[in-house]
């Protein structure tokens, strides 16, 4: 297993907010954020990140625990009634109802799935989840049910993907992209009725050394990832019929180990985390060439091994996962500039997480 393999933790999940992921279980002046905790703890940890000062709480009951082995990530589904945790350890996909403080309970049994589960992606409608086996190297794809959660391996699946560390949807949903670290390319996918997925003409498309994350911007017009073995990110543009092309001047420099990639809420600005640096950088983004410049004041110092970065829906927060230090740094957004500044709480310690999922 490669060391950015280990960094990753087996695979990560979906990190941004899903588009469409409304509450209905927090109150107005709050929102949720859940976070998996591999072993030895196996647990999941649930914070209410405070609307105003970004602060976070744990909420009713946490940490939960789940008796299953090495949860990599986790994603919640657009009608805030269930979270699914992929199981990288035991090769399953665990269902939580999400109770009305936002307390998580397991609902067995869990869905088996291949080897070494991670990333994950639900559809803006809640049909369908999406979920990158890395260790088998294909896509799983099941049906939600939309009243009681519960999965159903669609016709067709588990589809081919060379080592898929990473997924991403379009914001209409109708595309999926993943990064293929072991192969050094992104491949895309069209998304049919059923769930089934096609390859997009082209694809895969070529990227630099062992990309590890895809940031899409909320139009669907730009999609960056982060190269792990260097120091670099990849912008392409998206077409109308889904293949990349390559933003002029791409790659852009970054910091070292780049690992993940985020897009804030408007498009305008796009954060990396450095795994080997220990810091963010911060970028605008021309909204007509995608091409991004970096932002005064960055790079951003945040812990020891950056593993993630997380734009809050609110778009005035951003949060950091930092697997060395084992804490998540807070950090408001400057909405004219980009520009970040440590929220009043700064850190809090949450042991070595590997995701972090934050609904509206």
């Amino acid at each position: 297993m490669s060391v950015r393999i280990r960094a990753l933790g087996i695979g990560l999940g979906l990190i941004a907010v899903a588009a469409g992921c409304g509450s209905n279980h927090r109150s107005t002046s709050s929102h949720a954020a859940y976070l998996t905790l591999p072993g030895p703890q196996n647990q999941i940890l649930g914070y209410g990140i405070d609307d105003s000062s970004g602060a976070l709480s744990a909420l009713p009951g946490s940490p939960y625990k789940i008796f299953s082995n090495t949860p990599s990530a986790i994603i919640v589904s657009p009608s805030k009634q269930f979270a699914y945790v992929a199981n990288a350890g035991d090769n399953t996909i665990s269902l939580f109802s999400i109770g009305s403080s936002g307390a998580l309970t397991e609902v067995p049994p869990r869905t088996p799935t291949q080897l070494a589960p991670g990333p994950l992606a639900i559809d803006p409608g809640g049909a369908f989840l999406f979920v990158g086996n890395v260790n088998s190297n294909t896509i799983s794809v099941y049906s939600i049910n939309s009243s009681a959660g519960t999965l159903t391996e669609i016709a067709g699946s588990p589809f081919a993907s060379g080592s898929p560390v990473h997924l991403a949807l379009t914001p209409s949903g109708k595309r999926l992209y993943v990064a293929q670290a072991n192969a050094n390319s992104i491949a895309a996918f069209d998304v049919g009725s059923s769930g089934a997925l096609t390859p997009v003409a082209g694809s895969p498309f070529p990227s630099n050394l062992d990309p590890t994350w895809v940031g899409i911007d909320p139009a669907g017009r730009f999609l960056y990832t982060s190269n792990f073995a260097g120091t670099t990110i990849t912008g392409f543009t998206i077409s109308s019929t889904g293949a990349l092309a390559p933003i002029v001047g791409s790659p852009f420099t970054a910091g070292t180990h780049p690992i993940s990639v985020t897009f804030d809420t408007t498009g305008k600005y796009l954060y990396v985390a450095n795994f080997g640096s220990g810091n963010l950088s911060a970028f605008s983004v021309d909204g007509n060439t995608g091409i991004p410049t970096q932002i005064t004041g960055s790079p951003y110092t945040t812990g020891t091994g950056p593993l993630f970065v997380a734009a809050d829906p609110s778009g005035k927060f951003l949060y950091v996962g930092n697997q060395g230090s084992a804490n998540v740094a807070g950090f408001s957004i400057d909405d004219s500039t980009g520009a970040l500044k440590a929220t009043s709480q700064n850190t809090i310690s949450t042991g070595a997480i590997s995701s972090m999922f934050i609904t509206k």
